[in-house]
C-alpha cells in the first residue's frame, strides 16, 4: 500500500449554490489536508481521509463568509472541521470511478457518492511522484442541518438547497524511509 498526501497548493475544493433563484455563488475552502492509502494493484482497496477547516470558507465576500461560519450555517465555533472518510471505491474503467464515503458537516454524517476521474501521474523535477484526480457530487445542504434561508418577496428563497461540490486534487506519494533511517531518527 502506498501513502499519498494532498498537495494543497495544487488542489481545490470548491462549491456552487443558487442565490436568489437567479444566479450561482461560488466558493471554496482555503485550508484542508488529506491522506490516501492506495492499493495500486487493486484501487478498490484504497482509502481516503480528508479534513477541511470550516472557517477557511471563501466566497469573496467577508460579510457572507462571516454568516456562513456562524451558527446559521457551519457553526465553526462548535464544528471546526468538515470530514470525508471513504467507505468503498468502485472502479468503472482505467480513468473513471465512484467513491462512496461519509461526509460530516456540523457533526451530522451522511453517505455521499463522488464521481471520480483519474487525470494521470507524473514525476516532478524534484523527484516526487504526483497523481491528479477530479471529483464531483451534489448534496442537499438541509440533510446536514444547514437549513437557514429567507423568503424573497418575488417568490422563492435566498439560498438554494442543492450544493454542487467540485474537487481538483493533486496527490504526492510519500516515499518510505529505510528502516535504519527511521531508527536513527527515533534515537536522536
Amino acid at each position: 500500500m502506498a501513502q499519498w498526501i494532498i498537495d494543497d497548493s495544487h488542489s481545490l475544493i470548491q462549491f456552487t449554490v443558487r442565490h436568489m433563484m437567479i444566479s450561482k455563488v461560488r466558493g471554496r475552502f482555503d485550508r484542508f489536508s488529506g491522506t490516501i492509502t492506495a492499493d495500486e494493484q487493486n484501487p478498490a482497496n484504497s482509502s481516503v481521509y480528508v479534513q477541511i477547516e470550516a472557517a477557511s470558507i471563501n466566497t469573496r465576500d467577508a460579510r457572507r463568509d462571516g454568516h456562513l461560519t456562524s451558527p446559521d450555517f457551519l457553526d465553526v465555533a462548535h464544528y471546526p472541521h468538515i470530514t470525508f472518510v471513504s467507505k468503498r471505491i468502485e472502479v468503472l474503467d482505467e480513468s473513471r470511478g465512484r467513491m462512496v464515503g461519509d461526509l460530516t458537516i456540523r457533526g451530522v454524517t451522511h453517505e455521499v457518492t463522488l464521481d471520480v476521474e483519474y487525470n494521470g501521474r507524473a514525476r516532478s523535477p524534484w523527484g516526487t511522484v504526483s497523481a491528479g484526480f477530479h471529483a464531483s457530487t451534489t448534496i442537499n445542504r438541509k440533510d446536514w442541518g444547514l437549513t437557514w434561508n429567507m423568503a424573497l418577496e418575488t417568490g422563492g428563497v435566498l439560498v438554494g438547497d442543492e450544493v454542487e461540490i467540485d474537487i481538483e486534487v493533486e496527490l504526492i506519494r510519500q516515499e518510505e524511509q529505510p528502516t535504519e533511517t527511521v531508527e536513527a531518527t527515533a534515537a536522536s
